[in-house]
């Protein structure tokens, strides 16, 4: 058993959904297709795990990871991959966020593995992150060079 700094405790190797994907202490993370229906308390969580803000399509620097942000209304899945991809440390990963099935605006998982590979992308894991959400990681194949 472990205490948190708030003080409770929590069971030894808890964690939350932000570590659970992977973030750590001191990562740069760019947020993308952010809108009023996202989860803040994802948001707050993956930013308390980095100590940072997220940031924005403006940062203008190379990031560690992004989260995406889609629904089925947003246009085309490729093109916002592609766009995601921009920023991206080699070696970095796409959280690609998308309502969960069954809710408004979910991305059919069959497209989500369609777009990856045109993208450049192979898709390694999916996980529920919050109730509306689920999370697919997406990451481009190390090269042969």
């Amino acid at each position: 058993m472990s205490a948190t700094s708030g003080g409770e405790s929590t069971q030894t190797g808890a964690t939350g959904p932000a570590e659970r994907l992977g973030f750590r202490l001191g990562m740069v993370v760019q947020e993308l297709g952010w809108d009023s229906d996202t989860d803040d308390a994802l948001r707050v969580a993956v930013e308390d795990c980095i100590d940072a803000d997220l940031v924005d399509g403006d940062y203008g620097n190379v990031v560690d990871a992004v989260l995406l942000w889609f629904r089925d209304e947003d246009g085309d899945l490729v093109d916002s991959l592609v766009d995601a991809l921009t920023d991206l440390v080699g070696g970095g990963a796409i959280w690609l966020l998308t309502p969960k099935v069954g809710r408004a605006n979910a991305v059919d998982p069959a497209d989500i593995a369609e777009a990856a590979p045109i993208a450049g992308l192979s898709q390694t894991t999916t996980a529920a992150v919050s109730r509306d959400w689920s999370a697919t990681r997406l990451v481009a194949p190390k090269s042969l060079a």
